[in-house]
């Protein structure tokens, strides 16, 4: 029995969008002319290249024609694809090259499906273990530089946000080290970074160099993925740093001015000044000792507080008339969660230097203002200090000519350079051994200097303040200081 068709050959009954024609070549297979003259007007129907290989034309939206084909097998006693490529992208003998590659499969009982879904597993896990292993030389290449900078944000805090620490590796560690890898810095790295330090004479800075990088480094082997890096240990525990120390250097400073050299140091003070005064050629002279550092050191002397702490300090925490300085907790040197505010009580000396410091910055909020880069009220450099009197005392340095905008002189030198260099913080022990000598007790002086009493019983069960004996402490140290002064001017106007 017959079908009826329809003048296109569909059989009577059946809608066109539902009827699939199957289309064959002029010869055994379809050649690349043939595919080529395909129109958009076959979309949806079935070509046979034989051999179980079909294709299905299919259009795009800008009617280009591409042919899907694929490769019918028996599988479990159901018809089963296996999709070989679409053309024109893969050439006509790459596909029928896949179908035969399927269709050997199938004959070895091996479903070209599962091997085909294999492989994409094998070259997806093939990608994921090169990312991997990218990934870990990436990890594995990691240099010092790049521990520094995850620690300097997530491994320390220090009060001056972390500047000076900034500084000091910029400038002496990761120039020398910081290109390093990780896994290879040893220990004779970390020496020959310090011997070059100590070369330059900056010794006292080669260890604190020294314990940062310790500090650094004991940090990264507690955390990942520096720690497996670190898996030979710390480097820097290696380092014998007592071994590198020049056999005259002293850990700890022992340096304190004697009565002559304080009243030496206000001679000097005076005539630097009226030498500048009475100069015929100012450009030929060197310029005093500013007023305002002379009074920063009479102060530490005679309040026996550190200089960072004095140089902070703003003058709505300085009551004249009261004769209190109170220094806050944030600006005191301490550890977290250790650090306690402190209240001075003015000697008279004392007051006479706040107020002549008054004279000189009272309209600024700072009593030792300065001006940031960005044109900002601030305070002045917290080692400004410091490094103008180090500047006077050049013999003792191992610079061969001056730093830019710096003095370069032995104005400063006391003694004639016989007990060594001097520095403020000097000043703070000489006041304290001072007070010691005026029969102040330990307590008091310990007090007097704000330190961290011993023994958490003792800080939290001895609560009395001891501002009476502070406040003869500090009154006996100046009167102490006027005197010596006052005899250093006394013998200044008998002489001849």
């Amino acid at each position: 029995m017959f079908a009826v068709l329809r003048r296109d050959g569909v059989p009577m009954g059946v809608p066109i969008e539902r009827w699939v024609v199957t289309r064959y070549p002029k010869g055994r297979h379809w050649t690349h002319k043939e595919l080529s003259a395909i129109s958009s007007a076959w979309k949806g129907d079935i070509i046979s290249d034989g051999d179980g290989l079909s294709g299905e034309v299919r259009c795009s939206a800008d009617g280009s024609v591409s042919i899907a084909f694929r490769y019918g097998f028996k599988w479990e006693g159901k018809k089963r694809w296996f999709y070989a490529g679409a053309w024109p992208s893969v050439e006509m003998a790459e596909i029928r090259a896949r179908r035969n590659q399927a269709r050997d499969e199938v004959a070895q009982g091996i479903n070209p499906n599962d091997r085909k879904t294999a492989s994409r597993i094998e070259r997806q896990r093939a990608i994921e273990e090169t990312i991997r292993q990218a990934a870990q030389e990436r990890i594995d290449s990691q240099t010092v530089q790049d521990l520094f900078d995850t620690w300097i944000v997530d491994g320390v805090a220090r009060k001056d946000k972390n500047a000076e620490l900034r500084r000091l590796f910029a400038k002496d560690v990761l120039p020398v080290i910081g290109n390093i890898e990780l896994r290879r810095l040893s220990d004779k790295d970390i020496r020959s970074l310090l011997r070059k330090q100590m070369k330059r004479g900056v010794t006292r800075q080669a260890v604190i160099v020294f314990h940062d990088i310790r500090q650094m480094l004991a940090w990264a082997e507690k955390r990942q993925p520096w720690r497996r890096l670190l898996a030979g240990g710390n480097p820097a525990d290696l380092v014998d740093i007592d071994k590198l120390l020049p056999a005259d250097y002293e850990e700890e400073r022992d340096r304190i001015l004697s009565p002559a050299e304080i009243r030496e140091l206000d001679r000097i003070f005076k005539r630097m000044e009226e030498d500048w005064l009475n100069a015929p050629d100012r450009r030929a002279t060197s310029r005093p000792f500013a007023k305002k550092s002379q009074i920063a050191l009479w102060l530490c002397l005679s309040t026996i507080c550190r200089i960072g702490e004095l140089l902070m300090a703003r003058w709505e925490h300085v009551d004249l008339d009261a004769g209190i300085w109170f220094i806050p907790r944030e600006n005191v040197k301490g550890q977290r969660g250790k650090k306690k505010e402190h209240f001075v009580f003015l000697s008279d000396f004392s007051k006479r230097q706040f107020q002549a410091l008054h004279d000189l910055t009272g309209e600024n909020p700072w009593c030792f203002p300065a001006r940031n880069r960005r044109g900002e009220d601030t305070h002045v450099c917290l080692k400004s200090i410091s490094k103008q009197v180090g500047d006077r005392q050049i013999q003792f340095k191992s610079r061969s000519r001056p730093l830019k905008g710096r003095a370069f002189d032995n104005a400063l030198v006391l003694a004639g350079g016989a007990n060594g260099a001097w520095t403020p913080h000097d000043l703070r022990r000489t006041g304290a051994t001072m007070m010691q000598g005026l029969g102040v007790s330990l307590d008091v002086i310990d007090r007097c200097q704000n330190h961290l009493l011993p023994g958490r019983v003792r800080r939290v069960y001895l609560r009395h303040d001891y501002e009476a004996e502070k406040t003869e402490a500090w009154r006996l140290l100046g009167a102490k200081l006027d005197s010596i002064l006052l005899d250093g001017n006394a013998a200044l106007a008998e002489r001849p």
